[in-house]
């Protein structure tokens, strides 16, 4: 089978999976509808977060000529969940009556102003010098920090119970939550950042043979550097704005398809944002149908499914160089 229609069936398969597994009686006609419109809402968050997250995994590789790499590499993912739990934490501090904003949008605005303030920064290097290896340091240096100060807010947000367990509940990831308007502000954010990566595929193609080679076949290296660092920052801040903190999407699902779908980024790229928006929901239906009193957080699941996986994709790779 061709790789799209097989991704398109295995979209069909997690959609009505999503549907239908989850705590609630479907058939109690009272309730049904709101069971429905829940899930039906989970079900677009988690597909909105993965694919975001695969596209954003699948442009750093090709930035950084590394597939190793992964969306968090910039520092934007740890900027973003900072953002998240500061508004978290600030909301809970002064109160629902004191706040301006509608409450659903307090963490999605809070992610969005996280991932750009370590874009600024980023962007403030690059302008700097053209160094990748410094980009890489600097991602790193900022993804240090914001963990680091992230741990600081979960720290003071343990002085309520109800407050600390938000801001645990949201750094380890959940699509449990979210609603129409925080699906209205991610959506627009992830489709425009996902048709640009899309129009910067060529590029990303032509970095692949070095940096000496895409300037001399024409590519604009400098913009190409500034605008997937841009477009990756944008994809995590939606990603987390509705999903949290999840992690390995970006990793995997790049790795999963190259054998199938190429190197080329304008074939890799749609092919990604179906494969890592299927690949979310499948965790998210998977959280559902663990044995627990409490759901268990989606990064957790990520986590146990996407670290195996990569392990033996890498195995897979190695063998595959040794038998060339």
């Amino acid at each position: 089978m061709r790789l799209y229609p097989l991704l398109f069936l295995l979209l069909l398969i997690a959609a009505v999976l999503a549907v239908l597994v989850g705590s609630g009686d479907l058939t109690n006609p009272e309730l049904r509808d709101t069971f429905l419109k829940l899930r039906g809402y989970r079900l677009v968050a988690a597909f909105l977060a993965g694919a975001a997250l695969a596209v954003g995994g699948v442009v750093v590789q090709g930035l950084f000529r590394n597939p190793l790499a992964s969306p968090s590499v910039l520092g934007t993912t740890a900027g973003a969940s900072f953002g998240g739990q500061v508004a978290l934490l600030a909301y809970g501090l002064a109160g629902a009556s004191s706040s301006f904003i509608v409450p659903e949008m307090i963490v999605p605005i809070g992610c969005f102003i996280g991932a750009l303030g370590a874009l600024a920064v980023l962007l403030l290097f690059l302008r700097i010098t053209q160094d990748l290896l410094a980009l890489l340091l600097t991602g790193f240096v900022l993804s240090a920090l914001f963990l680091s100060l992230s741990a600081f807010v979960t720290s003071v947000a343990q002085e309520t119970w109800e407050l600390g367990r938000a801001v645990v509940s949201f750094s380890l990831g959940s699509v449990s939550g979210t609603g129409p308007r925080q699906l209205a502000f991610a959506l627009p954010l992830i489709g425009i950042a996902l048709v640009a990566s899309w129009f910067w595929g060529r590029s990303l193609d032509l970095l692949l043979s070095g940096e000496e080679e895409a300037q001399a076949m024409g590519a604009n290296v400098g913009a190409a550097r500034w605008w997937s660092a841009i477009w990756v920052s944008v994809l995590v801040a939606g990603a987390v704005s509705v999903g949290g903190n999840v992690g390995f999407v970006g990793l995997v699902v790049p790795h999963m398809l190259r054998p199938f779908a190429g190197t080329k980024h304008q074939r890799l790229i749609p092919a990604a944002a179906l494969a890592g928006g299927i690949f979310l929901v499948a965790c998210d239906v998977v959280a559902r149908l663990i044995p627990s009193r409490s759901e268990i957080p989606l990064g957790v699941v990520t986590g146990l499914i996407g670290a195996p996986l990569f392990l033996l994709l890498l195995i897979r790779l190695r063998r595959e160089r040794a038998y060339a």
